[in-house]
């Protein structure tokens, strides 16, 4: 994490790196988590770290992020929460909020745009508002 210029190192699939701007509001969160969960006088850099257990103080795993999504969807009741559909989400906002395609992929990570738009679910009502706006542009191309 680079706090200053807000920029948090991904390494993806393949041990790919990639650097992804966040704002503000982030590092106000994980600043709270790191005074209050975090122990201290840990020697790692790692960020998410096991809090209990014979690795306490090790970099959570992803085989971990899942066993802790699991718990926790099974105490909540929620269904579908798994640590991948953060990335649907996290696609699908950023499109609804109108983030071009190809800074979406290059946030995600990807190769191709075909790939991030298997990340990005569009409502009936964007659907029904996009369809509106183009229809409503050729009306006034035609006149």
């Amino acid at each position: 994490m680079d706090m200053g210029r807000r920029r948090l190192r991904v390494i993806g699939k393949g041990s790919k790196e990639r650097h992804v701007p966040v704002d503000a509001a982030f590092f106000t969160e994980v600043a709270a988590y790191l005074r209050w969960e975090r122990p201290l006088g840990l020697a790692t850099p790692q960020c998410f770290v096991v809090l209990r257990g014979p690795t306490a103080g090790a970099a959570v795993s992803e085989a971990g992020l899942r066993s802790l999504f699991r718990r926790h969807r099974e105490l909540s009741g929620a269904a579908r929460v798994r640590p991948h559909r953060l990335r649907h989400t996290y696609g699908t906002e950023l499109a609804s909020a109108g983030i071009d395609l190809l800074a979406l992929r290059a946030l995600m990570g990807h190769v191709s745009p075909e790939t991030t738009a298997r990340y990005v679910h569009l409502s009936i009502e964007q659907l029904a508002a996009e369809y509106g706006a183009a229809r409503a542009t050729l009306a006034g191309a035609s006149r």
